[in-house]
């Protein structure tokens, strides 16, 4: 049974969903892509796992926290978990293009492949797919919207 709690953070509302002791997702909730399954779950307010993704949420917004440390559960295809690990190698204040991560990854040709990995990304902020910039540094696509993507950059240019 997936376990989820709502958390309220000045960028709004998320959604952190956990299952046999590793974090399923962490969804803001009017993002692009959010489970469908969602009105199954079971919310459990004081499962461990879902306090600790609340409590280093606050404090990565708050500028305390650069790295997030949680057991995620791993799913998706092959390819999105080669994309969502190399996102997690991406530094706190950096950027990369679409391109650079799909050269990364020894597949220069897979830039749309790539982009649409990183949207579904299930792990919203924890792995920072909001590091991902267009060629000419544009703030292209972030299933949590472009305004929040921009607020993340600039909180982790100004810590």
């Amino acid at each position: 049974m997936i376990q989820y709690l709502h958390i309220h953070t000045a960028l709004g509302g998320y959604i952190a969903c956990s299952e046999q002791d590793q974090l399923h997702g962490l969804y803001r909730l009017e993002q692009k892509y959010f489970p469908v399954a969602f009105a199954h779950w079971q919310e459990d307010i004081n499962a461990p796992l879902l306090q600790e993704t609340a409590r280093q949420l606050r404090a990565y917004l708050d500028g305390r926290l650069r790295q997030f440390e949680l057991p995620l559960q791993q799913r998706g295809t092959p390819f999105q978990q080669r994309v969502w690990s190399a996102l997690q190698h991406i530094g706190y204040g950096e950027t990369l293009s679409y391109r650079e991560l799909a050269e990364r990854l020894g597949q220069p040709s897979a830039i749309r492949a790539v982009a649409s990995a990183n949207g579904r990304n299930p792990w919203s902020i924890v792995v920072p797919c909001h590091r991902v910039i267009g060629s000419d540094g544009s703030l292209t696509g972030y299933a949590g919207g472009v305004d929040c993507k921009r607020r993340l950059l600039q909180l982790e240019a100004n810590s």
